[in-house]
């Protein structure tokens, strides 16, 4: 297998995109902002509906970590995605869209199954409100992770979402283990309020003693941490993690380690999207740092293309958008 700069793991989904209104929203009792587990015969009901009264606006091969290792790669780096699709039309759909952004896989990622779907609510504030079966990709264990590359990557990335799947804890324990033992940094994300609410104890087990880079937002930070202010949620985040990224929407990032803490404004976009604006970041972050520049660069490059995946529908930029956004930053930075 290709040596790779970034080792990804995360739950494999088609994403479903609709613009819906409010009362949709709570017609359906689903919570604004966070991510809700299903069943596949709830999620089918819940298609059907979408289809028929909302605004339908594509369809992705998707999932949070897949979204990072997208920006990963397309700014330019070398990125492994590990996960597990269903040996059905969508599995084969979500492999070569990653493939496609020149996204090393494994056919060890291709089993037997129904692969996930995940319907990505829009609403008029732009906020993301997803409704997520996860079919075969719940079942995510070592067995589908081929971790060759693993042992000369820069970087491991690990989204929390995994963390309500005993298995794929498991293949992640596997991968800290091999990161540890052969140098390589570790990076996870907390991904969503709901991970935080519900499935604390699994993202506990995956951070385990700690991380080399941390990523959440605000809302994430203060939950995680029971704490009533970022100052006190750094505080506490630092206790393990080297350094902590808290993603701020529209008001930018701040960014905290042992030897800095500064916050950088965002930029004024018209918002239209917030899905994938994190995991965009992400991406962008590790690539810039995997590139030399500093925290205050890394974190002002991920502001700018986070900002960019906001300003449209859908998770991603095209793949060509994100090296055009590179080239302009450096040449300003010159």
């Amino acid at each position: 297998m290709a040596t790779v700069d970034l080792f990804a793991i995360g739950n494999a989904l088609i994403d479903q995109e609709f613009k819906v209104t409010d009362q949709f929203l709570g017609e359906a009792g689903l919570q604004k902002g966070t991510m809700q587990l299903t069943d596949g015969e709830t999620q089918a009901a819940l298609y059907e509906k979408l289809q028929a009264t909302q605004d339908y606006k594509g369809q992705a091969s998707g999932g949070s970590a897949a979204n990072t290792t997208v920006a990963f790669s397309s700014l330019g780096g070398s990125a492994f995605y590990g996960c597990r699709v269903g040996n059905d039309e969508l599995g084969a759909i979500y492999l070569n869209g990653l493939n496609d952004a020149d996204i090393v896989t494994s056919e060890k990622s291709l089993t037997t199954g129904t692969t996930g779907t995940c319907m990505v609510l829009i609403s008029p504030d732009t906020e993301r409100t997803m409704h997520t079966y996860l079919g075969i990709t719940t079942e995510l264990s070592e067995q589908q992770i081929d971790y060759t590359s693993l042992k000369t990557a820069q970087w491991l990335y690990i989204e929390g979402y995994l963390s309500t799947s005993p298995t794929a804890r498991q293949a992640v324990k596997q991968a800290r283990k091999i990161a540890r033992e052969h140098g390589v940094k570790i990076a996870l994300s907390l991904s969503d309020p709901a991970m935080v609410q519900y499935a604390r104890e699994g993202l506990d087990e995956m951070i385990d003693d700690g991380v080399d880079v941390l990523f959440c937002n605000e809302q994430e930070a203060l939950m995680y941490t029971e704490t009533q202010t970022l100052d006190e949620a750094f505080s506490r985040l630092k206790q393990k993690n080297h350094t902590v990224v808290v993603t701020q929407s529209a008001k930018g990032a701040s960014v905290s380690n042992p030897h800095t803490h500064f916050h950088l404004s965002g930029r004024r976009v018209t918002a239209i999207d917030a899905n994938g604006a994190g995991d965009a970041f992400a991406g962008a972050f590790l690539f810039a740092l995997n590139h030399g520049m500093s925290l205050e660069d890394a974190t002002q490059l991920s502001i700018l293309i986070s900002s960019e995946v906001v300003s449209q529908y859908g998770p991603r930029l095209a793949v060509e958008s994100y090296a055009t956004l590179l080239r302009n930053f450096l040449t300003e930075c010159a």
